[in-house]
This record gives structure tokens, sequence and C-alpha cells, in this order.
């Protein structure tokens, strides 16, 4: 087994989420040896003035940099296939962002690539390595709340709220089918099963676009970027802003979500609650150290994040004190902990305590029935 301060990776894509992939790995003591921007003179500007490695000159030198043991695609969605399936074939542990494919096919491809290749393999569904979010799932698997018959919830953000707001996320040739359920919803989903331990089965979806045609710059704008005066042209969108999705998981329990990203105010609200016959439990992760616990025959309760007063499971995803608040960046550290501490031992666990691949297939299955249900207008299932 390696040590994993003797692991090496390596980043491709320089933007918001790609800066905090590389954050976390420094954090672990794994050596980021480089970076793969859209343009290497685009991966030097941003390596200037944030913390970032020296930026390969291609994508293709990366892969044929004998050092890099792992990864990181965090590029448009678009790049998600390609890329992944030629680090897979360069012999190099991956993770990659979400969604794992375009579509089910292409996620599919590599889920069957990544299993036959016996490397470590990993979506990057972060939020599951929330503290409260690990606690949450060890209650439920306790059987703190009895019998599990109601999961619902939300996933709310703004920054689409404009019509001024621009991400390649509305391009469909670059973000997907799907932008909303896709972007955020795929999240609540993953996050929904994770937590009760019970799959999804049928779907009933309802998408509308509330901004039908936006102004588009015409430069280049990041994610989260503040609006800027610039020359924009009408853009008719061709993806979802809002879903409503009814649910109906496998142990008979109904559930529901509401994404948007154009709820005022919500900057990044992922709320869960799991009623059952014997108590409740609710998370938002606008609030992350919180806990809500539901009882009827005793007062309710709210556990702050304390790895003292956690299950083991949960107290394990924990780095630090009672008190000491744990947030969005910590999730991404503690997800790459478990992911390394495979990468170390040289093998696929056959059941890993991290999203792989397999996470990211199911929730391209998901997208593409919610997408069918909303065309058709009736309950769709969900393969297994």
């Amino acid at each position: 087994m390696r040590d994993l301060r003797d692991l090496r990776a390596a980043v491709v894509g320089t933007g918001f989420i790609g800066v905090v992939h590389a954050e976390a790995l420094r954090r672990l003591g794994i050596d980021v040896v480089g970076v793969v921007g859209s343009t290497p003179d685009r991966a030097r500007a941003k390596a200037a003035q944030l913390p970032l490695a020296e930026p390969y000159e291609s994508f293709e030198a990366m892969l044929d940099d004998d050092r890099v043991d792992v990864v990181h695609v965090t590029t448009p969605n678009h790049l998600h296939y390609p890329y992944a399936k030629a680090v897979l074939g360069a012999g190099k542990h991956v993770v990659c962002e979400k969604p794992l494919g375009l579509d089910a096919a292409e996620s599919a491809e590599l889920f069957r690539l990544a299993d036959e290749s016996g490397l470590v393999h990993c979506t990057n569904f972060n939020i599951r390595f929330y503290p409260q979010a690990q606690q949450a799932r060890a209650l439920v698997a306790d059987d703190a709340l009895g019998d599990v018959w109601n999961v619902h919830g939300s996933y709310l953000q703004d920054w689409l709220q404009l019509p001024t707001d621009w991400n390649w996320r509305l391009e469909p040739n670059k973000g997907g089918e799907l932008r909303a359920v896709a972007d955020i919803g795929s999240h609540w989903l993953d996050l929904a099963e994770f937590v009760a331990g019970i799959p999804v089965t049928e779907v009933f979806a309802d998408l509308a676009t509330m901004i039908p045609v936006r102004r588009r710059p015409a430069g280049k704008v990041e994610t989260f970027a503040a609006a800027e005066a610039v020359n924009r042209v009408d853009a008719p969108m061709a993806t979802e802003d809002v879903a409503h999705v009814l649910i109906r998981f496998a142990n008979g329990a109904r559930g529901s979500v509401v994404v948007s990203q154009v709820s005022a105010g919500r900057k990044n609200s992922l709320q869960l609650e799991l009623d059952g016959s014997a108590g409740a439990l609710a998370w938002d992760s606008e609030r992350p150290e919180e806990l809500w616990l539901g009882h009827r025959q005793r007062a309710n309760e709210t556990l702050l994040r304390d790895p003292g007063l956690f299950e083991p499971a949960a107290a394990a995803r924990t780095g630090l004190p009672a008190g000491h608040a744990e947030g969005f960046a910590d999730t991404f550290k503690e997800l790459y902990r478990t992911v390394y501490s495979a990468v170390a031992e040289g093998v696929m666990p056959s059941e890993p305590d991290f999203p792989s691949f397999a996470a990211g297939l199911r929730e391209n299955v998901i997208g593409e029935v919610v997408a069918r249900s909303a065309r058709e207008g009736r309950w769709q299932e969900v393969p297994a």
C-alpha cells in the first residue's frame, strides 16, 4: 500500500469547481502536479490569481505524464465522456464531475470501461460527505426513523434568476438535455437515495422554463461571475429553470422534490426531510452544522455537528471538533480521502464507500426518465 502523500494528481478544468478540487487535494497532502485549462494561456492567467499548479500545454501532455496517478475531470459536461474515457485508456484512476456523461449511453460505457480496468473511479457527488448527511444515513440505517414513508425537499438556487445571467450550462450541446435537474437535482436525488437507503422506482415530472429568452454575452463568462456591461444577443432557452418531481420508492414510500435555479435569495439550499413511523429528520445545506430530529411524544431536537455525539460511521467523516464549522469545501476533502485510500491500495473496492461511476450512471438514467415523464405527462418507471 502506498502512502497518500506519495500520490500525484492532475486537474482538468480551471473554473470554480476545478479550483475546489485542487485545494481539497492539497489539504490532504496530495501533490497536484499540473492542471489543464481550456487553453494554456487561460490556465496560466488563472494560476497567476490562485494557487494552481503549472498548466500543461495540452490534455494529451497530461495523459503522457507518468507522474500522474489520478485525473480529476472538472470540465463542461460535454467533455466528461471523452476525457474520462481517455484517462481510463491511459491507465490512470479518475474522478469525474457529474453528470458522468451527457446521456445514459455515455455513462454506461464509462462504467463498463472503468469496471473492466480495475482502476479506481468516482463520480463527484460530494454532498454525501457533509457530516450531517452521513449522520442522517447512519440514523436511518439504525432504524431511528422506523419505516421511512415520506422523502421530500428541494434544491434551490438563484444564480440564473435574471435574463442576463449566463453560463455554458444553458447551452444543451455543452450542458445536456436537462439543466436544473442535471446540475443540482441529481445531487438531491443521489443524496435522497443515499440517506434513505431506498432506490427510486418511479417518477412523475413537470419541467418549466421560466425565462424563455436570455441575453447571452458576446464573450465568455465564468460560473457565478458578476454581471458586466457587455454586448449581448437574444438566446432562446431549451432547458428547464424549474422542476417539480413526484417520486415513488422501492419500499412504497412517497417523495417529491422542487428544483430551481431562479429562486431569489436561495444561494445553494439543498433541503432534505425524511418522515418515518418512529420519527423524522431534516437537513439544509445552507445550515450544514444542524440536523433536525422530529418526534411525536417528546420535544424535537437540533443536533449540532459533534463527533462525540455522532454514530461511528458519521464520526469518521468529520475532521474538526464541535463548534468549528465544516462546510462545502470540506466535503471534497472527505470524499477524496476515501477515493485516494482506494488508490493507495491499488484496487477499486467491490463495495466502495464513495460514489463510483455506477452512481453517475444511476443519475443519468433517472434524469432521462424524468425528461421522458415531463414530455409524456405520466408516471415513468426507473430501471434498476
